[in-house]
């Protein structure tokens, strides 16, 4: 009916092409159906022009081929007796709400993109990084400096992570029981890992953002759900933490502090490390508006017993500060308590006796190395081996059997990373979860674009002005001002050549 030859539909991608000039449409549209999550939105609209081109413009019809996730298309194309295509039709909307809904689908796809492969926002929802970025620092993460990955999830909600703001549900088609993790048709939908190159590496001390590797949890709020919820990789929680190890270094953590191959790691300048104190006074209340106000105190304290307070989280500059108040007797770091509460850290193995402070050396595994497997280090790299890359294995007496075979050796097959926050005893990472692989790598943070002090009263109080607008590594000016001067002068210009014309 459009003048097309039959067999033009047979072949894979051609048909696309002749599609396009069916539809009216530019040919480089077709490179948007083979772009994932994109391409769920290219659908929704090919599908839409196609019954538009035979002159179904009302909102009925294009409601029913949405719905029926076009197959409308085929009922017309079969059933329907008045289609007639339209040769050279406008692509002009004929009202204003198609006109919206052809400029919010052209906007929804170039975000997406963007979202995917080029820039995400993230905001800083804990403070494991506390005084180094802020609880309600609002980040640019950039995807193409370690290079963009593409989505393994193909079929979900565009530009949100794993579950759909407002109505509280799951964003993705997958289903999350790991007993149906290899038999369910909805985890058929999954890519294999796939990642554009980048211009960079991971370098030591780097801020990263991930997805964490031993995220179970329905929701990260509750940590006693129901039961463990299998999760995709690119749908696991996003993290934000300070990569300490590289692949091929030997880390060990002594006092709180790291140490690769023997040498005390040094932290950037801007870096600021916290550590657990008590804090003996000699009778004076610390009262949280106090310790915010003069210390910039945050997190957690409160009095233990009486005139002795516990502080989750001090700077060594807020401690010097604090022993100069005449009402402060002394302030000690939390050197007992952290080590004698029980507490699980990797590898959860009883042979090591491992602490949040104190831990044995660990060699970080690089792709292409081998190291030699007993039983004595397996507890350190099972995880690495079975589930990050996807191998059988086996425990038999003293023997290790991988795939089958008795292995004596392992050779590991990508990048593995030791992440740990600034606030060393208030943060969950590396030391609880062990090594994160390099496929979970998501991007790195480059801007403070907004900010936000919910300890604050008043709005303007609130937006924490020196942090707009900064880089998150380095130079702490902010470049605010700059951009809002450019942007008056834009809106200025603009207005003055509208009242010209």
């Amino acid at each position: 009916m459009a003048g097309r030859k039959s067999w033009e539909a047979a072949i894979p991608i051609y048909n696309a092409v002749i599609l396009m000039k069916i539809i009216n449409r530019p040919t480089w549209w077709v490179i948007l159906l083979f772009v994932p999550i994109v391409n769920l939105i290219m659908f929704l609209v090919i599908w839409v022009e196609t019954i538009r081109s035979y002159g179904k413009n009302t909102l009925l019809d294009t409601f029913l081929v949405v719905c029926s996730l076009g197959l409308y298309v085929a009922y017309l194309n079969y059933f329907s007796m008045d289609l007639s295509y339209i040769n050279k039709r406008s692509l002009k909307p004929k009202t204003s709400i198609g006109e919206w809904i052809s400029s919010m689908l052209f906007a929804i796809v170039v975000a997406t993109i963007v979202h995917t492969y080029l820039v995400q926002p993230y905001v800083i929802p804990s403070s494991s990084l506390e005084k180094t970025l802020l609880v309600g620092d609002f980040l640019f993460v950039s995807k193409i400096n370690y290079g963009a990955r593409i989505p393994l999830t193909t079929i979900a909600f565009p530009m949100v992570h794993d579950t759909i703001p407002v109505i509280n549900c799951k964003s993705y088609l997958f289903n999350d029981a790991i007993s149906k993790k290899e038999t369910s048709w909805f985890n058929k939908f999954q890519l294999p890992y796939l990642r554009l190159p980048g211009f960079q590496r991971i370098k030591r001390n780097d801020l990263v953002v991930f997805n964490q590797p031993a995220d179970t949890l329905l929701d990260m709020s509750n940590f006693h759900p129901n039961r463990n919820y299998y999760k995709p990789i690119d749908k696991k929680t996003n993290l934000i933490k300070r990569c300490v190890g590289l692949p091929g270094d030997t880390l060990s953590i002594i006092n709180g502090y790291v140490f690769i191959n023997n040498k005390k790691s040094i932290l950037p300048k801007n870096a600021r490390l916290q550590f657990a104190y008590f804090v003996e006074t000699k009778g004076g209340k610390l009262t949280p508006k106090y310790m915010y106000e003069r210390f910039g105190v945050t997190d957690w304290f409160g009095e233990i017993k009486p005139s002795l307070y516990y502080f989750k989280s001090l700077t060594n500059k807020a401690v010097k500060k604090l022993l100069k108040n005449p009402n402060v007797v002394a302030a000690n770091r939390d050197m007992v308590q952290m080590e004698t509460i029980v507490q699980k850290v990797f590898p959860y193995s009883g042979a090591y006796k491992n602490t949040v402070n104190q831990f044995e050396a660990v060699y970080i595994p690089k792709a292409g190395r081998t190291i030699q497997l007993n039983k004595g280090i397996l507890p350190l790299y099972k995880r690495v081996i079975e589930e990050y890359e996807h191998n059988e294995l086996k425990l038999k007496g003293n023997q290790i059997f991988i795939n089958g075979k008795e292995a004596k050796t392992y050779t590991f097959k990508q990048d593995y990373y030791w992440m740990m926050g600034d606030n060393r005893d208030n943060s969950i990472d590396s030391r609880f979860w062990g090594f994160v692989p390099f496929d979970h790598i998501i991007g790195k943070p480059v801007l403070i674009w907004f900010s936000w002090n919910k300890n604050e009263k008043g709005i303007i109080k609130k937006i924490r002005w020196k942090r707009l607008l900064t880089s998150v590594e380095g130079s702490s000016k902010s470049y605010f001002i700059y951009f809002a001067i450019l942007t008056l002068a834009y809106l200025g210009y603009t207005a003055f050549r509208r009242n010209r014309k």
